[in-house]
């Protein structure tokens, strides 16, 4: 998975670009756009997931400032409350630094940058660091503290590069990077803040709860290796945030962790109002060990709280583009890998929403089930979700070993869900409808699924039509191949092979998921494209097929 940062996001762009032909306008080009746009299809007008409006810029900075070299031993510390707006702060290689360590305001606008004297032995710039790089990262330690290095309230233009970050050995911490947490106006929140080709990694033993609080506008986490982050009886998060307005990006990175790989909500926001908004999570690796499944041949012992692997509690505007997202079982929830679910967590935060979410050219495989969306929080008061856009993916061995195997599941009154272009092997339902509300302005077309166990189905109707009919009214369900299925359970205008043979894959599901020259699904779509996802641009992220090898 380690590649270049920039040709990576090439080739996210040039999909993209594809993704554009979409079913009359389904997935518009976004640039320039700044509010969400409509499409009309067979009378029914939808509203669709706006893009990110601002962006986190990563390039590196041309310093013109002084450099203050810390020998091995040194007061870092020091170096940082001496450091002036464009000053590098060079540490030594395969040293020792114990904190914590406090990044405090400064004046001006220029980066402090916070890296290894020499960078010989790291990655180059756009690659992805990992723990074989250690060896040549100054190593920043602290054994008390909640995190080894925080922000004070409005500090910014701080870049952090190639150092290891970690707890003493056999130390429990909250957090490694604690930027911002709980301000409460926003002249006070961290900006500027990027970390680049770092290894952040909690306790073996004893776990840590979070790699990187991001609390921030304007900030990101790139090029970076984060793993090892878990507890028992909580959450755990290799990135998250959730009073920080964005923009925010996290591109090209390896994050592990027991809870929620990557989450933004999950405690109310100190600032009134304040929705984590346009979010870039892109060309990802999120995972989790299988050390950590009970029940597994190399099982080490502790069960620490295993949930999902990506969750939206409270955010606007946020891409996901172009991620390898894997290994996520039932253990402290039920086992769906990515959760769009709107949570005024602590009961304080009724504006918590989750809205204009485009998922788009990710391969999500062997997992218990796949994405969960609701409506509205159903404990507290938040906002309705809208404007949901799952677009071009690959989800693979979803269920059997793993668990149940649903493939979606749409809960009490969703608006303007869209799922097109996805290829899927899985062991369970298409999608669980609910019990309570319907869902409007629901479109599900050109996708090849299984029409396992009632395929489309929810509490008291039959699946299929009925469901349809009671749960999804108006909804747009057109040109998919329900493989297995039959044409009196769906509307007209899909298709309805009775085996994977007959869908007409190059190498059958588990070797190619590319369509043959001679498959019916050639260019069937809405749109003229062939159905499901696009194989060859989703095989750049990792074997694209169906079989549960690990």
């Amino acid at each position: 998975m380690e590649q270049s940062l920039h040709s990576l996001l090439g080739r996210i762009a040039a999909v993209a670009l594809g993704l554009t032909a979409f079913a009359g306008g389904l997935e518009p080009a976004q640039k320039g756009r700044q509010s969400p746009d409509a499409s009309a299809i067979d009378g029914v007008v939808r509203r669709l997931p706006e893009r990110p409006r601002a962006h986190v810029d990563i390039a590196a900075p041309v310093q013109t400032g002084r450099t203050l070299r810390v020998p091995a031993g040194g007061d870092l510390q020091g170096a940082i409350d001496q450091a002036r707006a464009g000053d590098v702060i060079a540490l030594e290689p395969g040293a020792t630094y114990r904190g914590p360590f406090r990044l405090p305001r400064k004046d001006g606008d220029g980066w402090i940058v916070i890296a290894p004297r020499v960078d010989k032995g790291l990655p180059p710039p756009g690659q992805r660091a990992d723990p074989s790089h250690a060896r040549a990262m100054p190593k920043i330690v602290a054994s008390s503290g909640d995190a080894v290095i925080e922000t004070a309230e409005g500090a910014h233009h701080y870049r952090i590069v190639g150092l290891e970050i970690a707890p003493a050995d056999g130390v429990f911490l909250m957090a490694l990077v604690q930027i911002g947490a709980s301000e409460t106006d926003a002249g006070s929140i961290p900006h500027h803040i990027v970390i680049d080709r770092c290894y952040l990694h909690g306790d073996p033993r004893k776990g840590t709860r979070r790699g990187i609080a991001l609390n921030a506008r304007d900030s990101a986490v790139v090029n970076s290796y984060l793993s090892d982050f878990k507890e028992v009886a909580n959450d755990s998060q290799a990135v998250s945030g959730w009073n920080g307005p964005g923009p925010l990006k996290i591109a090209n990175n390896y994050l592990e962790a027991a809870g929620e790989n990557v989450m933004f909500g999950g405690a109310d926001p100190t600032i009134p109002d304040l929705v984590p908004s346009d979010i870039e999570v892109i060309g990802n690796h999120l995972a989790k060990p299988l050390r950590w499944k009970e029940g597994d041949p190399t099982f080490e012992g502790t069960a620490w709280a295993v949930k999902n692997l990506f969750e939206l509690k409270n955010a606007r505007r946020v891409l996901v583009d172009g991620n390898l997202l894997e290994y996520n079982w039932a253990h402290a929830q039920n086992g769906f890998a990515i959760l769009f679910t709107p949570r005024n967590q602590d009961g304080g935060a009724p504006w918590s929403v989750v809205e204009d979410i485009t998922f788009v050219n990710n391969v999500v495989r062997h997992v218990t089930a796949g994405i969960n969306v609701l409506g509205r929080d159903d404990i507290h008061k938040s906002q309705p979700t809208k404007r949901i856009a799952i677009l071009n993916n690959a989800f693979l061995d979803v269920g059997g070993r793993w668990g149940r195997g649903r493939l979606f599941q749409l809960l009490d009154g969703t608006e303007d869900v869209t799922i097109e272009h996805n290829t899927a092997s899985h062991a369970n339902g298409i999608m669980w409808g609910g019990d309570r509300t319907p869902h409007h302005g629901f479109v599900f077309q050109n996708n090849i699924v299984a029409d396992n166990d009632e395929g489309i189905v929810a509490e008291g109707t039959a699946g299929g039509r009925p469901t349809l009919d009671r749960y999804f009214p108006g909804a747009v369900v057109r040109r998919n191949a329900f493989v297995g299925g039959s044409s009196d359970r769906y509307p007209a205008d899909n298709f309805f092979p009775a085996s994977l043979k007959q869908v007409g894959f190059v190498g059958l599901p588990t070797t190619d998921l590319r369509l043959s020259a001679t498959s019916p699904f050639k260019r069937a779509g809405t749109d003229k494209r062939d159905l499901g996802a696009d194989i060859d641009a989703l095989s750049q992220l990792g074997p694209v097929a169906t079989s549960g090898n690990r």
